[in-house]
């Protein structure tokens, strides 16, 4: 659909484009959708931007639903901005945390951010020249202000504002500590939309407070009315949890996960999860979507074949089709002749977990010295990735089916 990119520096003004882009993957949009789809019909140039703090090397399948939605304001002709949070990430997003995070280096965020472009890249278009997007990292204003300008920042909000939070509230009830710096964390993000002085900022919902403290300071700083458009997260619609936390214990799926890699973790998702993930992670028209949905719920369309679609699509997106026919090889060939239980057993593990402590503890091994010749003999295979275990001390950091020996298997999920 969103084939069309604008000419002659003409924004393109396509109610069915602006139609989609608002309504697909968009919890919330401040202060209302239909201002902004005004706005965007009248052919004004938007400057639009989206970020992400340096907390990690990899961007996962939730990132990506922001980065997708940006590509296609690009390709309508706004003005894009991708910001890369190098001093955000020093100071932490509280954000649905239940302690404070443990603070980063420059060194850290510096290594973090090494392939972070090369990973956007493979959404974001940044070699057309008709429209370039721009990369911008806010240590370079953040880092600048002064004591007395921090302190002017601050005075645009109460302190009542900040505890109205929700995991500020679950602290304070379970006698937790708040540090002062996590104050000054939607502040410093607040800052980021008045420094680029842009008309619409792109986020996940739990972003929503944040990016409303750039709302007000923009309103207040230079009288100027920022939108908000808030994603949806990526989450199961049974449990509530997310699927891109390794901390919760999601199923974390990384842009830049090899194909077969990614195909294998699509497949281990639980089936609830498949409608959401291709209205989030793909461009299959919501049309095409929804009539696979109705087969899947009709019984024309068997579940797994979906999420077999589901996979390749998503396989497709951040690699090309290619890779994606042949993660789907890769993986019909290790599951084929029905090798594998119907009902895979499964177990759920803490985070880091010893996986020769979980295969003693179910029984599929006998000792720590099978386990030892198990890996020597490479009997050990992580189905999802076609890899083989080669480390006896091999922990368990996210959702993985495995293969002991010939006739052995096990789904290990991490615990929410």
């Amino acid at each position: 659909m969103f084939g069309k990119i604008f000419n002659n520096n003409k924004v393109v003004k396509d109610e069915k484009l602006v139609e989609d882009i608002l309504k697909r993957s968009v919890s919330a949009i401040y202060p209302n959708k239909e201002d902004l789809k005004k706005k965007l019909l009248s052919g004004e140039r938007l400057r639009i931007y989206t970020g992400a703090d340096a907390t990690g090397t990899q961007l996962h399948l939730g990132h990506a639903t922001n980065f997708i939605v940006l590509e296609k304001f690009r390709k309508l002709g706004h003005e894009i901005i991708v910001l890369f949070g190098d001093f955000t990430a020093k100071i932490g997003d509280p954000t649905d945390k239940n302690s404070a995070r443990v603070p980063l280096t420059d060194k850290d965020v510096k290594k973090n951010l090494e392939t972070w472009k090369s990973q956007v890249e493979k959404i974001i278009n940044f070699k057309d020249k008709n429209n370039p997007v721009k990369i911008v990292y806010n240590n370079d204003w953040l880092s600048k202000l002064s004591f007395k300008e921090v302190v002017d920042l601050a005075s645009n909000f109460t302190v009542q504002q900040m505890i109205e939070r929700d995991m500020f509230k679950k602290r304070i009830q379970e006698g937790k500590p708040i540090y002062l710096h996590e104050f000054f964390y939607p502040l410093m993000q607040g800052y980021d939309s008045v420094h680029l002085n842009v008309d619409l900022e792109i986020g996940g919902n739990d972003q929503t407070f944040n990016m409303l403290a750039g709302r007000t300071l923009l309103s207040k700083m230079k009288n100027k009315n920022k939108f908000v458009l808030a994603t949806t997260l990526l989450e199961n619609p049974v449990t509530g949890k997310k699927l891109m936390s390794k901390s919760i214990g999601g199923s974390y799926i990384a842009i830049n996960d090899e194909p077969n890699n990614m195909f294998g973790k699509v497949m281990a998702l639980p089936d609830e999860t498949i409608f959401p993930m291709f209205v989030d992670c793909t461009n299959v028209e919501l049309d095409d979507i929804e009539k696979l949905k109705s087969d899947v719920l009709n019984l024309k369309v068997n579940p797994k074949d979906a999420k077999m679609k589901l996979a390749r699509e998503v396989v497709k997106m951040f690699w090309n089709e290619g890779c994606s026919l042949s993660a789907q090889k890769n993986f019909e060939s290790v599951f084929s002749g029905g090798a594998i239980p119907e009902n895979l057993e499964e177990v759920f593990v803490e985070s880091g977990s010893k996986l020769v402590d979980v295969l003693l503890d179910k029984k599929l091994i006998n000792s720590k010295g099978e386990m030892q010749r198990l890996v020597g003999e490479g009997a050990i295979k992580n189905l999802d990735t076609d890899t083989k275990i080669d480390n006896r001390d091999f922990t368990i950091n996210e959702t993985v089916v495995l293969k002991i020996g010939k006739k052995r298997f096990i789904k290990i999920l991490i615990k929410g």
